[in-house]
């Protein structure tokens, strides 16, 4: 399958998928942290290019309710923010996942059809990641581990905390990969 992974730099879900043998590409606007197939644009000017499947990161920073207490502040970027979600699951492409945080999609778009967490997928560590499917199954869980750490929430700060806090667990890209792919 040919496989876009939108909005994502790291490289963990398109190296997950071309491990498994499929044409796996990566678009962000910033450039790749692994070397690989990797378009650094922007993601909306390569959706009608014959994608099979998207697993689509689009940033959380003006979405998920971890925020809340500055929406006041960024009414137009929340509508900028959810246009491009708008697009992203609109895109002419059979399969769909898109991925992110608690957010206010859930009420401005539509729930998400599964919540999973890292714990479920080999990391003893939480962080509920909300999933939009189109044409795709709910991930089934492949090994639930103890340990409930909730790392991610407690990343000091630093320039790359909205990095650290933004990439794929490999165990959850590793689970896309076998049960989509």
């Amino acid at each position: 399958m040919k496989i876009l992974i939108a909005c994502e730099f790291s490289g963990i879900v398109r190296d997950a998928f071309k491990k498994r043998g499929h044409d796996a590409w990566s678009c962000d606007l910033l450039p790749t942290e692994r070397p690989g197939q990797h378009i650094q644009g922007d993601v909306l000017e390569i959706l009608n290019d014959g994608w099979d499947m998207m697993i689509a990161h689009p940033p959380c920073t003006h979405l998920a309710v971890s925020g809340a207490r500055w929406f006041k502040d960024k009414i137009q970027e929340q509508i900028e923010a959810l246009e491009f979600v708008h697009k992203l699951l609109n895109a002419p492409i059979d399969k769909i996942c898109l991925e992110n945080p608690v957010s206010i999609i859930s009420t401005r778009i539509r729930k998400p059809d599964q919540i999973i967490q890292p714990w479920q997928f080999g990391h003893g560590e939480t962080k509920a990641t909300c999933l939009w499917l189109k044409n795709l199954q709910s991930l089934v869980p492949t090994n639930i581990v103890s340990g409930r750490l909730n790392r991610i929430h407690r990343e000091p700060p630093s320039k790359d905390r909205w990095k650290n806090r933004s990439r794929t667990y490999p165990g959850i890209a590793r689970a896309m990969a076998e049960q989509w792919g």
